[in-house]
């Protein structure tokens, strides 16, 4: 006698997610910000200060919680990408310049 074999259920279609935000599009944070333009100033090689202080910057925030001096670190970077996009510095995008002025206008 063979066996009889049991059928399995059948597969219920995925559904497409019902987020409002496409995938590409991503909410600006100032640790984020400040993050990204650290990675930045790191490629460019550009800014050794300002590095620093963003280092010690996201590190104090990540302890406290307290965005204080990730905003001034934000007024010193929206400087910086603007002088360096008049330089014509290649890797400051004006994209850059606009993201760290929302991130200000949210504060």
């Amino acid at each position: 006698m063979a066996k009889a074999t049991a059928k399995a259920p059948a597969k219920k279609p995925v559904k497409a997610s019902t987020s409002s935000k496409p995938k590409t599009q991503r909410s600006l944070s100032i640790e984020q910000t400040c993050a990204d333009a650290l990675l930045r100033f790191k490629e460019l090689g550009i800014e050794q200060q300002l590095q620093s202080d963003l280092e010690w910057c996201l590190g104090s925030y990540r302890h406290d919680k307290n965005p204080s001096g990730l905003y001034e670190m934000a007024e010193r970077i929206l400087l910086v990408y603007k002088t360096e996009k008049e330089k014509k510095t290649k890797g400051i995008a004006a994209k850059m310049i606009v993201d760290v002025e929302k991130v200000l206008a949210t504060r």
